[in-house]
């Protein structure tokens, strides 16, 4: 019998988008819940208990609810993408390039968070060069990032695109967070393994799709750009979604554009040094919906039914 695939939120942006990845598959069945019937609770919670990987793509508070719904079925494997258990204890974090053993981790696990869009560049940037000792404690880490609009759920999608509402969006690009307080600050801190939070700078851009991080470093004399970047590379070597660039190309570049990657799931990063070799620029680019949500979602599930 075919793996039964239950998205709950489905009607959502996140949703909608991994439905459109397993459009056209012939190995799962695919359960869904007509958009009239979502609000229907006893539907939801029997489709919940139907399926074989259940996945959520919900505000925390209603993904929580729904885990609860699942606590007396040990036998529904659960991928949360919201941020509700990202770092909770009994459950594998769905970042398959996090180490060597993460894509075992998340085929044996019942329970996986699926990273936020931000901490997937952020922590890829960051995992490879705290394991190899080349980021120290006592180093600042600062996350700067734009995202496409599309991150910010349909609210803003909506007042993006409709020139006619009276709560649009006029600006081409705004910065948020300003309290310094960004909910994916305890997913970078623990999976980029950071002593403390990194400050941390969201914004977003009005194009739909795409992403970019940058984790910009003072080095010290003790290590050099070629060192990240050779870190990066064994790290990621191998990897059919996350490439890192050749020095040489990244220092061709004369621009980054935030959308090269829309509508993929991969993710690639640069390291730019400066010539005097005491600073450098590390960055990754992907779309917010893809490695950074969706496209991480299918991933995941595919690492479960391979089990």
């Amino acid at each position: 019998m075919k793996p039964r695939i239950f998205i709950d939120g489905e009607h959502g942006t996140t949703g909608l988008q991994i439905r459109s990845r397993m459009e056209g598959r012939s190995d799962v069945e695919l359960l869904s819940i007509p958009e009239a019937e979502r609000r229907n609770e006893a539907m939801r919670e029997d489709l919940l208990n139907s399926a074989d990987i259940a996945i959520l793509c919900l505000p925390d508070d209603a993904a929580r609810q729904a885990v609860a719904l699942l606590s007396g079925n040990r036998q529904v494997r659960i991928i949360d993408t919201s941020t509700a258990h990202r770092t909770a204890d009994g459950w594998a974090y769905g970042f398959a390039e996090l180490t060597r053993d993460q894509p075992d981790a998340i085929r044996a696990a019942r329970l996986v968070g699926n990273p936020g869009c931000y901490p997937t560049g952020a922590i890829a940037l960051l995992r490879p060069l705290r394991d190899t000792g080349l980021l120290p404690d006592g180093q600042t880490v600062t996350v700067n990032a734009v995202s496409g609009y599309t991150g910010g759920g349909k609210q803003m999608i909506a007042q993006m695109e409709d020139a006619t509402r009276d709560d649009v969006i006029t600006a081409p690009h705004f910065l948020y967070g300003l309290d310094l307080d960004h909910k994916h600050l305890p997913e970078m801190r623990v999976y980029g393994r950071l002593p403390r939070d990194p400050l941390f700078a969201p914004s977003v851009g009005k194009f739909p799709q795409g992403m970019i991080v940058q984790v910009p470093l003072l080095l010290d004399g003790t290590t050099t750009a070629e060192a990240l970047h050779t870190a990066l590379t064994e790290h990621y070597a191998g990897s059919d979604i996350v490439t890192v660039t050749s020095l040489a190309e990244s220092a061709s570049l004369k621009r980054i554009d935030a959308t090269e990657l829309a509508g993929t799931d991969r993710m690639k990063l640069h390291v730019f040094g400066s010539k005097d070799e005491e600073r450098a620029n590390l960055v990754a680019v992907l779309d917010n919906l893809g490695k950074g949500a969706s496209g991480a979602a299918v991933q995941n599930m595919d690492l479960m039914l391979s089990a």
